[in-house]
């Protein structure tokens, strides 16, 4: 059984769009700054330090203070309820690829 609890903490931060843009950028880098990340995200840095925050609640990322700077990364592990979520729908979507696989096989046999 998947945890309902977790799944919503993670859809609830993942559903906001400047959130899952910041998620975003940090996956792609090793890690950032608070600053890094307000630069070009179009919000005050007081709204990308609560949007971090969120992210953090969700176990989506972990931060690391350093000095007056604090730098976040992408905790992987915080998107397991996500993926467990999406598993549990594999046979959904493994019969929807064999019905394709079979259509297709009609049109261009």
């Amino acid at each position: 059984m998947i945890e309902t609890t977790a799944i919503n903490t993670v859809m609830r931060a993942l559903s906001d769009p400047t959130r899952r843009s910041l998620y975003e950028r940090l996956a792609g880098a090793e890690e950032m700054s608070v600053v890094e990340l307000t630069r070009d995200s179009g919000v005050t840095q007081g709204a990308v330090s609560q949007h971090l925050k969120t992210l953090k609640l969700a176990g989506l990322v972990a931060e690391r203070p350093e000095g007056r700077n604090t730098y976040y990364r992408v905790r992987p592990e915080g998107l397991q309820p996500l993926f467990d979520w999406m598993s549990h729908y594999g046979i959904f979507w493994r019969e929807r690829f064999g019905n394709l696989r079979a259509i297709l096989k009609d049109i261009d046999p």
